[in-house]
């Protein structure tokens, strides 16, 4: 299995190396789950996951849920709007797939899901047994430590069932290098 997909169906390729991935990661492996957006800090947790998973013999897996296609004028031109944006993750996470291969040695997990990223982050914890830590970074900035950060210690928190680890964003790798 080569991990990168050139034509056809991506979403189903994704849904079929997964479910080959289920059903051969072991029960004492950990699986340390990534959610991939376009913030400053996600590189941060994203390598903070490898360090880990490469020390626990773990595997990292990556979480994507595009941003929602809001344009219900046309029916045909928000399915457009949701296929490019599937395109654009779909791009991102054959990036830092191949980034985490080198850096880990194995092929991620790898998820994308459509709706809101916080309820769709709770729904995959609770189908997936096998993730065993959830790791995020820090907000940077002074509006606070981040959306899902925030929505995991307000409403959702009685529903998430794995450990957090919450990294902050102002750490460099070699910081991280140094604790992993």
């Amino acid at each position: 299995m080569s991990g990168w997909f050139l034509r056809g169906d991506f979403m189903s390729a994704i849904e079929e190396l997964g479910q080959a991935q289920r059903t051969t990661v072991h029960e004492a492996e950990r699986v340390l789950l990534v959610v991939v957006d376009d913030s400053d800090e996600m590189p941060i947790a994203l390598h903070f996951a490898c360090r880990r998973a490469e020390h626990a013999d773990g595997r990292v897996a990556l979480f994507y849920v595009p941003a929602k296609a809001d344009f219900q004028h046309w029916m045909a031109v928000g399915d457009l709007m949701r296929e490019e944006a599937r395109e654009v993750g779909e791009e991102i996470l054959q990036r830092h797939s191949a980034e985490i291969q080198k850096k880990t040695g194995k092929i991620p997990i790898l998820y994308i899901r459509e709706g809101d990223r916080s309820e769709e982050l709770i729904k995959l914890m609770d189908e997936e047994p096998n993730i065993s830590t959830l790791v995020l970074a820090a907000g940077t900035d002074t509006s606070g430590p981040g959306p899902i950060i925030s929505y995991l210690i307000g409403k959702g928190a009685r529903h998430v069932h794995v450990p957090i680890t919450i990294v902050p964003g102002t750490m460099t790798v070699d910081e991280i290098n140094a604790i992993t």
